[in-house]
């Protein structure tokens, strides 16, 4: 196996035992870095510090990662224009902080037979929030809910 010294230098090709007992002279440890080279890499170290530095790697790159969440707004075709302001002001603010809104439409009893407000009522919707958010998935009927998803602009 190809054997790293703890200050990075190549010791060279070595077997597993000379690469050990290096190792042990010094009071570190081996640690095979690379399986699957020919012939497999490995690198004499504090294997206690090597994991810390890679779980403190690990939790670097979680805290860059930026997850996208899906938010949902539940309206009824009949809303009042307080309650639309209301709930529009949640949308944004959702699209503005980089998540997606999900926006269901419920329709209960008669409301049903008059499609055409709730469809009125999503236009709406759609153009109130084009500026801070563009549609990803256009209006759907999910059996008595119609659902429209609302992604963050590009800009944002």
């Amino acid at each position: 196996m190809r054997t790293i010294d703890e200050k990075g230098r190549q010791l060279g090709v070595l077997s597993a035992s000379e690469a050990l007992d290096l190792a042990m002279k010094i009071n570190l440890d081996l640690v095979e870095v690379a399986p699957d080279a020919d012939p497999p890499v490995c690198r004499i170290m504090d294997f206690g510090k090597y994991r810390y530095e890679q779980t403190k790697k690990e939790k670097e790159a979680k805290k860059k990662q930026h997850v996208v969440r899906v938010k949902e707004m539940k309206f009824h075709p009949n809303i009042e224009d307080h309650d639309y302001g209301v709930k529009l002001r949640h949308i944004v603010e959702f699209l503005n902080k980089g998540n997606k809104v999900k926006v269901t439409l419920a329709f209960r009893g008669r409301e049903f037979s008059h499609m055409e407000y709730g469809k009125r009522l999503l236009e709406r919707l759609v153009t109130d929030v084009s500026q801070t958010g563009a549609v990803e998935q256009s209006a759907k009927l999910y059996g008595k809910n119609m659902i429209v998803v609302i992604g963050p602009t590009k800009g944002k």
